[in-house]
C-alpha cells in the first residue's frame, strides 16, 4: 500500500512564508554589507619628490588623484604629500613596497638598481614624442607586458601611470656647430647610458644635481649638460647656457605612479579598474601636454637668450648611429647579469613600431 504525502493548502503557504523570510533576510544581509562597503572610505597615502608647482605637478599627479577620487564617488582619498615629505626620491619606490606609501610617483633613474629594466625608455636614440614613447612603454610596463612580467612582479610592485618624458638635450656655454662640438666638453649628466653616450661624443660627463648646475655653468666649471628643455628654463639655465640642441635625442625620463601589490591586492577590484582606467587616461594627457609644450619651450629658450642649434642630416646620423651602438651595449651589459636586456629592447622597440 502506497503512503501519499498530502500538502494542505495551508502546510504550502507556512512553507512558502518560511523560505520568503529567508530569501529577504539574506537580501537585506547581502544589502547592508555592500551599502557598507560603499560608505566606508578608503584612505591612500600618496607621496613624490616634487615640489608642488612641478610642471609633472598638475597634468599627471593631481590630474590622477583627482581622477581617481571623483570616479569612485569619492569612496577613495588620497593624503598627499609631495615635495620628498614622506622621504628621498630614492626611497620611494622602497617606501612603496614597504608600505609607508600607498601609492607614489617615482623617477626610474633614482631607482635604477632595482628597476634597471625600466632604464630601456630612457636610452638615447629613441622616439621624438613623449606620447610615442609614454604608449609603447605603457604596453610593455602593465598588465602581462614583458616588462611587468620580468622586473615588477618578482618585486612585488604594479605600475598604474606611466610617462616618458620628451627626449632630453644638450645646452651649452659655447656655440655647437655640428657632432663635433662636443669634443673634450665637460658636460653634466645624471649618469647611466646618458654618461655612455656623453663618451660616445667625446664629451667629459660630471655628475652633479641639478640644483648644482646654474652656478657651475655660470663659472665655467662645466660647460654644459643634457636636460629636458622644460628643465633648462625650471633652473634657469638660458643665459649662462647660450646654446640648446633641437631634434636630438640625448635620452629621456621615465616617471611611474605605482603601488605595492601587497596593498593592491587590499583593494576592491572595482577600484582597481578606476585605478588604471585612470592611470591609462593620465599619461595620455601629460604626454600631450608635454609634447605641446616643447614648441613653446624653444620660444622661451630663444627670448632668454638660448639659440635652438639643429644639426645637418649628416650630424644627426652620426648622433643617431652612436645611440644606437649605446642601446646594444646597455641590453648587452643587462644580459651579462641575468637580466633579459636585449629581450626588453626588442619588445619596447615592437611596441613602438605596434603603435605607429
Amino acid at each position: 500500500m502506497k503512503t501519499v504525502l498530502i500538502k494542505t493548502e495551508e502546510t504550502m503557504i507556512r512553507r512558502q512564508g518560511k523560505r520568503a523570510g529567508i530569501i529577504l533576510a539574506l537580501g537585506l544581509a547581502l544589502w547592508a554589507g555592500v551599502s557598507g562597503a560603499q560608505d566606508k572610505k578608503i584612505v591612500l597615502r600618496y607621496g613624490d619628490h616634487l615640489p608642488a608647482n612641478h610642471f609633472l605637478a598638475e597634468p599627471m599627479v593631481r590630474h590622477w588623484l583627482n581622477a581617481v577620487t571623483k570616479n569612485t564617488n569619492g569612496a577613495v582619498q588620497f593624503e598627499y604629500y609631495p615635495g620628498e615629505q614622506l622621504g628621498k626620491a630614492k626611497d620611494l619606490l622602497a617606501l612603496t613596497l614597504s608600505g609607508v606609501a600607498d601609492v607614489a610617483l617615482i623617477a626610474a633613474s633614482y631607482t635604477s638598481d632595482k628597476l634597471p629594466l625600466t632604464s630601456v625608455a630612457e636610452l638615447p636614440g629613441g622616439p621624438d614624442k613623449s606620447c610615442d614613447a609614454t604608449a609603447a612603454f605603457r604596453r610593455i610596463a602593465t598588465g602581462e607586458g614583458m616588462l611587468a612580467v620580468k622586473e615588477y612582479v618578482p618585486l612585488g610592485y604594479r605600475a598604474i601611470s606611466v610617462v616618458v618624458l620628451p627626449p632630453q638635450q644638450i645646452f651649452s656655454r659655447h656655440e655647437l656647430k655640428s657632432a663635433k662640438s662636443f669634443d673634450g666638453m665637460k658636460l653634466t649628466t645624471a649618469g647611466g647610458a646618458k654618461e655612455i653616450m656623453l663618451r660616445k661624443l667625446n664629451a667629459v660627463p660630471i655628475r652633479m644635481g641639478a640644483p648644482e648646475i646654474y652656478e657651475s655653468l655660470s663659472r665655467g666649471t662645466i660647460d654644459g649638460g643634457i636636460l629636458a628643455t622644460a628643465s633648462i628654463l625650471s633652473y634657469n639655465l638660458p643665459g649662462p647656457a647660450k646654446y640648446v640642441t633641437l631634434g636630438e635625442n640625448f635620452g629621456s625620463t621615465v616617471v611611474i605612479i605605482g603601488i605595492g601589490e601587497t596593498r593592491w591586492k587590499q583593494l576592491p577590484p572595482s577600484v582597481q579598474k578606476v585605478m588604471m582606467e585612470a592611470g591609462e587616461a593620465t599619461g595620455r594627457n601629460m604626454c600631450g601636454v608635454l609634447d605641446k609644450d616643447t614648441g613653446a619651450d624653444y620660444e622661451k629658450l630663444a627670448q632668454r637668450g638660448a639659440a635652438a642649434v639643429r644639426f645637418s642630416a649628416a650630424d644627426h646620423q652620426e648622433i643617431a648611429a652612436k645611440a644606437a651602438t649605446v642601446q646594444a651595449e646597455w641590453a648587452e651589459a643587462l644580459d651579462k647579469r641575468g637580466k633579459p636586456g636585449t629581450e626588453i629592447l626588442k619588445a619596447f622597440n615592437h611596441a613602438l613600431t605596434a603603435g605607429r
